[in-house]
């Protein structure tokens, strides 16, 4: 039997499909995000609401799922998580009154902010060594290839 491939090698490196890169790619950098975030009491998945939230307030749980990748049953349980923590809080609309809003708290905004830190660092030291113009096509790809008409 012969000894498996490290990342990089063999059916791992630039022999391997594409496919498989790509999810081998993001795992490696969902690991280093989550060991970042750790320490913040924050998984991967509560960043990317948080992130979408700050971003994108307003929305529903099925809003949110679509934008940060997850089930709306994943969402609903960490909605559930962030308004326990009271990092989230639901807020009436303005307009109609039995819709509610999720809203970012203070706490949140701090711990996102400290997290954001960690995940951009993360990201400029994977992108370091190359050029802005390289980063923009590999950007460019990575949205087209996301994109349904792909």
């Amino acid at each position: 039997m012969s000894e498996l491939p490290e990342a990089g090698e063999g059916k791992r490196g630039m022999e391997g499909h594409l496919g498989y890169l790509l999810r081998q790619a993001a795992q490696t950098h969902r690991n280093r995000v989550e060991r970042a975030l750790d320490d913040l009491g924050l998984t991967l998945p509560q960043f990317s609401v948080l992130t979408m939230l700050a971003a994108y307030p307003g929305h529903s749980n099925a809003d949110l799922a679509r934008l940060a990748l997850l089930t709306p049953q994943t969402m609903s349980v960490i909605v559930a998580n962030l308004l326990k923590a009271e990092l989230i809080a639901r807020v009436p609309h303005q307009i109609h009154g039995r819709i509610q809003k999720i809203a970012l708290t203070d706490a949140a905004q701090s711990l996102l902010d400290a997290a954001k830190r960690r995940v951009y660092a993360l990201e400029a030291d994977m992108l370091g060594d190359l050029t802005g113009a390289e980063q923009a096509i590999i950007r460019q790809w990575l949205v087209r290839i996301a994109r349904p008409d792909a």
